[in-house]
């Protein structure tokens, strides 16, 4: 075991996972919408709304990212290790029961009956398409876990889960570079100065392309792909982050880039709140937050829950680090 951590990695940690879910109930609802839609319908920061609901979705409702997220972090902590075959059970119950959004490919994969350490690959080799955002959306509790184990630990991890619906290595390399920039941010430094020892250690084969998107001077509109494909989400993210100075202007960027919306938010929300902390997360965003849990009765988290969840995972990865003396 090691010392106990400080209050504030916790609150960091609890501002990754609240941060996150709150990005994507705030971006859930312009989904596939055009550029600059948030600030459109609410141009000034801090009077309110935001939280609107919409597409299908109540005001302050998660979506699948954050879902996906929980049924992480509980097995997790409900396992006390990360044993894949049972997240990948959790994930599989959850898909079979009907949630209001689930990706192609994330669906094809957990409803086709193939067996957890086969069906994503077996999906890559039949389409040769596997590079979504769908394993980098629902990263912030695994990252919050993780993070007392250092750098190669926690990259390992991400690649290793974000492997159960992805073939595609890309895939597996943008998760663990989310996970290595929350891992930095608990510590108070700067992420986005970690981010060139971060891409040293990225696989070869995707460094170049990762180094590009994650760049100073790239912004969102030089991007390739739709931002549900991992290189654009990821690096719109960090644009947020970078180009913005607090947890609410980075959200709004995020959502302002259209698209794939809640996905891009959440994981801006995750890696804003490592950075700027709790506090800087509005109260009316946290308020009307709920996410349901299809395919496990009738639960339905809130922030509060959010927020234990999040401190269980922190201190329980903190406890499980190898006594180094």
């Amino acid at each position: 075991m090691t010392d106990s951590p400080s209050p504030a990695f916790f609150h960091r940690a609890v501002a990754t996972v609240l941060g996150s879910a709150v990005g994507d109930a705030l971006g859930a609802p312009f989904e596939f919408g055009p550029e600059g839609a948030l600030s459109a319908r609410f141009p000034a920061p801090g009077h309110g709304g935001e939280m609107c609901g919409g597409g299908g979705w109540d005001p302050g409702e998660a979506t699948d990212d954050t879902q996906m997220a929980v049924l992480v972090g509980e097995s997790l902590l409900e396992c006390g290790a990360l044993e894949l075959p049972d997240v990948f059970d959790r994930f599989r119950r959850w898909a079979a029961a009907d949630p209001k959004d689930i990706g192609l490919q994330t669906e094809a994969v957990l409803t086709g009956g193939d067996p957890w350490d086969l069906a994503a690959a077996l999906h890559f080799q039949v389409n040769g398409r596997a590079a979504g955002n769908g394993a980098l959306m629902r990263a912030a509790t695994s990252a919050v876990h993780f993070a007392p184990h250092g750098r190669d630990a926690t990259m390992n991890a991400a690649r290793r889960i974000a492997a159960l619906t992805h073939g595609d290595r890309a895939a597996w390399e943008g998760t663990a570079i989310f996970h290595e920039l929350i891992r930095v941010a608990l510590t108070g430094e700067d992420p986005l100065a970690a981010l060139p020892r971060t891409l040293a250690v990225v696989h070869p084969d995707h460094r170049a392309r990762f180094a590009t998107l994650l760049a100073p001077d790239w912004h969102p509109d030089r991007a390739t792909e739709f931002n549900g494909a991992v290189w654009p989400c990821l690096g719109s993210a960090v644009w947020a982050l970078r180009t913005t100075t607090s947890y609410e202007e980075a959200v709004r960027a995020a959502v302002d880039l259209g698209g794939d919306t809640d996905m891009v938010a959440a994981v801006t929300g995750g890696l804003a709140g490592a950075v700027y902390g709790p506090d800087a997360i509005p109260d009316r965003w946290t308020e009307p937050l709920h996410v349901p849990l299809p395919g496990f009765g009738d639960r339905v988290l809130r922030a509060p829950e959010l927020i234990e969840l999040a401190r269980s995972l922190y201190s329980r990865g903190a406890d499980s680090v190898p006594d180094s003396t």
